[in-house]
């Protein structure tokens, strides 16, 4: 995840995400509402709109995109208390097209339209038997973007230092005063946001783009959506294919664990190949390399260096950069440079670009640099109605903070567990150790995932207690071995929840997510989306593939 941060631009989006993910906001009563099926509203008037579809204005991008919105209610089960529109793109079938593809990329807090027209090309082929189109969801990008403000920085002074632990009480007062901040900046659609909501948008797309059923290919978080949409509407499923797959249940606080154990295992790998070669900056073993790491986040934690930027460079900012470039092998050459020229020269810029990696983020034209302007709720003598319609922001308005907020709404309200204070503290110091214990470069920087929703309503346990058993035709799961952010075995429980419609493939790879790294994955993906060839439960990709 890229940073989105302007105070401290070397801390990376997981780390704000993480630590954002801490504070007082009603994000659940949209997800409260989804569930509720004994009164259905009625939604004709979304489900008969088609969509305009013109040149994207105020980006530049790829001559043949185009670019178009859809509009949803605020509340389904109150679809006359507001609308909302979701910015989407598009480019055009070069073959006979079967419909739409739609695309989500992973986040949660990604914008799908820049992403498509920055990075589409590697999905060109599949223009061979669909439109491909993708969009930012609610709360996202140009979707009504939620912003916490200053409470970016609020939550960042918090959690940054990697080690909660020794004050946690203060860093839950932080956490609250960050809460506040992101009430004041996100406007009417905060309450509104979660994966529940977002599958009835996906429906609503899938009807405008005049589709029968539902062709979906999923990264990352997109497999939770993918998911989540299955479970609701499994009649208009089409072809799905869910790439990195996320887990359905486990709490944050073990998802944060796992991701420690692996980028541990991610780094180990890394490290092995940079010892193996005279320019690492570690030297030559790989086991004095591991503490090698150790030491120098430790020291960079006690001893910040200044960077271009006027911030000081720390230890967990070091942590931050590296996990980003353990997302792909492909990055690896890049991180060793970079750590040469911070271990030798004392230079920062190296791993400060690396800072951007993992999930694609906007480009600074799809970025504001201007402050944003707070919510302002109607006062007591307006009405109680909310705010009619919210339609696109302009793409320089969209907050630079707006990744980390639209994360910390959507997996809060995705998440039901809700520790308390106390028990926050009394279990602070266990889980501390187990993170270590996971990882002594990651754990600190993950620890901070404990506090994600502290403060928050309950989210919604349908995801965790509903999403099994789906009755559609076969989709396509696929597990990466080395993923670091998604581990393999999350595909193999999530496939066995959702039962006999999931079809694993099992690839030997590394890196986070296998379509963009392995021909083979590709392949089989493409096989399945466009003529419905599956490959066998269980098969494989070699990990040279």
């Amino acid at each position: 995840m890229r940073s989105t941060h302007r105070r401290r631009p070397l801390a990376g989006a997981a780390v704000a995400a993480l630590a954002l993910l801490g504070a007082g906001l009603p994000a659940t009563a949209a997800a409260t509402h989804a569930e509720k099926d004994d009164k259905q509203p009625d939604l004709t008037r979304f489900y008969q709109q088609k969509i305009k579809w013109s040149r994207c204005e105020g980006m530049e991008v790829p001559e043949d995109l185009r670019c178009g919105k859809v509009t949803v209610p605020l509340d389904y089960a109150r679809p006359e208390a507001g609308t909302l529109d979701l910015a989407m793109a598009r480019y055009r079938a070069t073959g006979d097209a079967r419909g739409s593809l739609l695309l989500n990329f992973g986040g949660p807090g990604g914008p799908g339209v820049p992403e498509l027209a920055y990075g589409g090309e590697e999905f060109m082929g599949l223009t061979d038997g669909y439109d491909l189109v993708s969009f930012d969801p609610r709360g996202v990008g140009r979707s009504s973007p939620v912003s916490c403000g200053d409470g970016t920085d609020e939550a960042l002074e918090a959690t940054d230092d990697g080690d909660v632990a020794n004050d946690p009480q203060t860093a839950l007062k932080q956490l609250r005063l960050a809460a506040a901040a992101c009430r004041k900046h996100s406007g009417p659609v905060l309450p509104h946001i979660g994966t529940l909501n977002a599958s009835h948008d996906l429906d609503v797309m899938r009807a405008a783009l005049g589709d029968e059923k539902l062709n979906y290919l999923g990264f990352s978080y997109g497999t939770r959506l993918g998911a989540v949409y299955a479970a609701r509407f499994p009649e208009k499923v089409g072809r799905m294919a869910l790439d990195g797959v996320d887990t359905l249940t486990q709490p944050l606080t073990e998802q944060g664990l796992v991701g420690a154990q692996g980028q541990q295992t991610a780094l180990e790998d890394y490290l092995d190949a940079c010892t193996e070669e005279l320019t690492c900056p570690f030297g030559q073993d790989s086991r004095s390399a591991r503490e090698q790491v150790v030491e120098l986040v430790e020291s960079l934690d006690e001893h910040p260096v200044p960077t271009d930027f006027g911030q000081e460079f720390s230890g967990q900012d070091l942590v931050g950069a590296i996990s980003h470039a353990l997302y792909s092998e492909q990055m690896w050459p890049a991180l060793t440079h970079a750590l040469n020229m911070l271990v030798h020269d004392g230079d920062t810029r190296g791993l400060m670009s690396l800072a951007g990696g993992g999930f694609a983020t906007p480009p600074d034209s799809y970025r504001s640099s201007t402050p944003v302007r707070p919510y302002e709720p109607p006062g007591p003598g307006a009405s109680a109605t909310p705010i009619p319609h919210s339609g696109l922001v302009d793409a320089e308005e969209v907050p630079l903070d707006n990744l980390p907020a639209a994360l910390m709404a959507i997996n809060c309200a995705d998440d039901p567990d809700r520790p308390t204070a106390k028990q926050i503290t009394d279990d602070l110091e266990d889980l501390r150790a187990a993170y270590e214990d996971a990882s002594a470069v990651f754990g600190p920087y993950r620890l901070a995932q404990v506090l994600m929703c502290h403060g928050r309503p309950a989210g919604t346990d349908y995801i965790r207690e509903k999403v099994r058993d789906v009755d559609t035709p076969k989709m396509l799961l696929v597990g990466t071995r080395g993923d670091p952010a998604t581990p393999y075995r999350w595909t193999v429980e999530t496939a066995k929840r959702l039962g006999s419609s999931a079809v694993v493939l099992d690839n030997k790879g590394k890196g986070h997510t296998g379509y963009g790294s392995s021909k083979c994955v590709r392949g089989k993906v493409d096989d399945f989306l466009l003529y419905g060839s599956l490959p066998a439960d269980g098969s494989s990709c070699g990990a040279d593939d």
